[in-house]
């Protein structure tokens, strides 16, 4: 099945930068290379599905950068997903070896800039209903079922204490450092995004300077880039708090 969508395989190479939530390979075939994750658990499974429907609803030229759908695989105990490779490396991994704080801060800046573009976009999904409550009831099922590093008296905590309402935008939905590509120098394409939707900005925003809000450099370059808003202390804790259930 695999073979009718990509080709006559050459190689299948395991990549050393590896998800969390899924096994992902490098295909060649004779009619070109592409990315292929397979997912086990049941979770991570639906997660591989709803990239898949992210990635189809977006391979009509929407301008939203990201691998284009190939194909979509579920076997009895596996799902695959199809997509095109793509040069660059995770902005993870160009921080890792960037030697100058000065080449950090243009990485990062461009990461701000990136995701600010996004949100300011014109939705390109019609989900209803509000995004937080359907994200605190899939976290009271993760919870519930011990698939979540999150605990029921966080969630009723979170309940408890919505932040204010803002304007929904198109949101990544775990936009971190891991998340995206960056290619000749910058940051231009989403990755892993099974979480994409109309939802919280601030969701993003919180996630996205979590592993460098300590380090005021770094933290200044990211909002050098993100102008549209600055999230608060009380809302940095709320979404983390809610980010551990995914």
């Amino acid at each position: 099945m695999l073979q009718d969508i990509v080709g006559e395989l050459i190689t299948l190479e395991k990549l050393p930068e590896q998800g969390w939530t899924s096994e992902v390979s490098r295909i060649v075939t004779k009619n070109g290379t592409y990315l292929i994750k397979s997912a086990f658990k049941e979770k991570y499974r639906d997660w591989l599905r709803a990239e898949a429907k992210v990635l189809m609803s977006l391979a009509d030229g929407r301008e939203i950068p990201v691998p284009a759908y190939k194909g979509f695989i579920e076997e009895d105990e596996t799902s695959h997903l199809i997509m095109s490779f793509e040069k660059g490396i995770t902005l993870t991994a160009a921080l890792r070896e960037a030697m100058h704080l000065s080449d950090k801060e243009r990485l990062v800046r461009s990461f701000g800039c990136f995701i600010q573009k996004l949100h300011e976009q014109e939705p390109v999904s019609n989900r209803e209903g509000d995004w937080l409550d359907t994200q605190l009831n899939k976290a009271q099922l993760y919870a519930e079922k011990g698939q979540s590093e999150g605990s029921l008296e966080l969630l009723e905590q979170l309940k408890s204490c919505n932040p204010q309402v803002v304007k929904q935008t198109m949101i990544h939905g775990d936009y971190t450092t891991d998340n995206v590509l960056v290619i000749d120098g910058e940051v231009q394409m989403f990755i892993d995004v099974a979480g994409m939707t109309v939802g919280d900005p601030r969701y993003d925003e919180a996630l996205a300077i979590r592993k460098f809000r300590h380090h005021p450099e770094l933290l200044a370059a990211f909002y050098k880039g993100y102008t549209r808003y600055r999230v608060s202390q009380e809302e940095i804790q709320y979404f983390e708090g809610l980010y551990e259930f995914f």
